[in-house]
């Protein structure tokens, strides 16, 4: 959680310093700034029996209400960026939502980065765009054994917050615009603490634009995006990162949380070929170091005083795996949005058997410096950890 509360602190810096790639980003300042206001009524998944009517209140859980104020701006046309994504915005905002129980889940209060585009044009005036954010929640009630029991999908005061919305864009006057769409979110902690079954919700979304600043050039240039197609298509990413987890088992028949947290460190090396100005692709090497694999295998006895189990620490070969993923890469100023499936080659033992996948966030610092915010499933369903550190790119 502090590389993603870094990484929403830094935002507001990146554009100036990602524009030192550029020499004409650095004459050329974002042409357009924009406030916006959003209503996001939906519907929570029930996931858990929490939603379906265990809970406190002892009625289902369906409802759910988010409001957000954000900033946005866009590049000048006449910059390198604004040529080569003339319709890309991004910007920070913050929301506050309500579950309708307040006593078992809070109101939980969002702050996150966010970035869009324009996906089809339908008419002068009407364009169907798409936007992401992703950030950090803050207000959580989490589980607890006496004062919220029922709760048993939010185990954390603080929890990841990803959402993805598809949206007409109606321009109804020079400098007013009107959204309306559809949206998904998801809220987790990554496995960090327990219960991590998350929240998700999906919905509608409509809401009001304000736009500041001079029109959009209405010049076309013959070479729009020329300075940044040029050059290698090959980029070579050297990310390593490390987080925090908890591990449950299975023993013999019943769950059971292993005491305390474990360390994960983690090193990719991504070889990407650039398709075009907004698709790469490629493979990567990926080597884990995972400190609570395969403890089911090596236990040591029972304290039966307080319940809790012993284990011997794995050799190093059953907590460490090295695998192959292929890796497609959305590419946007400022933002990379990573996609990964892969395949452990080297390992032993069952939890590092298999597939794994990864999703990941790109914030680049400096053209070449990024933040990587990531976040890793087992066997495309199982929960695996974080994956927070810094990544270069040759």
């Amino acid at each position: 959680m502090h590389i993603i509360r870094t990484a929403i602190i830094l935002f507001c810096m990146n554009w100036t310093l990602s524009s030192h790639a550029e020499p004409d980003t650095l004459t050329h300042k974002p042409i357009r700034h924009q406030i916006g206001f959003d209503i996001r009524p939906g519907y929570i998944l029930p996931t858990k029996s929490f939603f379906e009517g265990e809970n406190a209140q002892g009625k289902p859980m369906r409802s759910v209400l988010s409001a957000h104020l954000k900033y946005a701006f866009r590049f000048s046309p006449d910059s390198h960026w604004g040529q080569l994504y003339p319709h890309a915005y991004q910007g920070v905002g913050i929301s506050y939502t309500s579950f309708f129980n307040a006593s078992e889940l809070g109101n939980p209060i969002s702050v996150y980065v966010f970035q869009g585009s324009q996906i089809a044009r339908f008419s002068p005036r009407l364009t169907l765009n798409y936007e992401w954010n992703f950030g950090a929640s803050f207000g959580w009630k989490k589980f607890n054994e006496t004062t919220n029991p029922y709760n048993n999908v939010i185990g954390s005061k603080i929890n990841a917050y990803m959402n993805a919305n598809i949206y007409l864009n109606w321009q109804i006057a020079s400098q007013w615009t009107l959204i309306a769409g559809i949206e998904a979110t998801h809220y987790s902690n990554g496995n960090s603490n327990y219960p991590n079954a998350g929240v998700n919700t999906a919905g509608g979304r409509i809401g009001l634009v304000r736009t500041f600043g001079a029109e959009e050039s209405k010049k076309k240039s013959s070479h729009i995006g020329k300075s940044a197609i040029e050059g290698s298509p090959f980029s070579y990413d050297l990310i390593v990162y490390g987080a925090t987890r908890r591990r449950g088992i299975i023993w013999p028949d019943e769950k059971y949380l292993i005491p305390g947290t474990f360390g994960v460190v983690g090193l990719n090396f991504n070889p990407l070929y650039r398709i075009n100005k907004y698709f790469r692709a490629g493979l990567s090497l990926d080597a884990q170091y995972d400190e609570s694999a395969n403890l089911k295998n090596h236990l040591a006895g029972t304290d039966y005083t307080v319940n809790e189990k012993k284990f011997y620490r794995p050799p190093f070969r059953e907590q460490f795996a090295v695998g192959v993923s292929v890796r497609a890469e959305l590419t946007m100023p400022i933002f990379s949005i990573n996609f990964g499936i892969g395949h452990n080659l080297f390992y032993k033992g069952e939890d590092t058997e298999g597939f794994y996948q990864i999703l990941a966030l790109k914030t680049f610092v400096t053209p070449r410096l990024f933040l990587h915010t990531g976040y890793q499933l087992s066997k495309f369903k199982d929960p695996n950890n974080l994956m927070l550190g810094l990544g270069y790119r040759f």
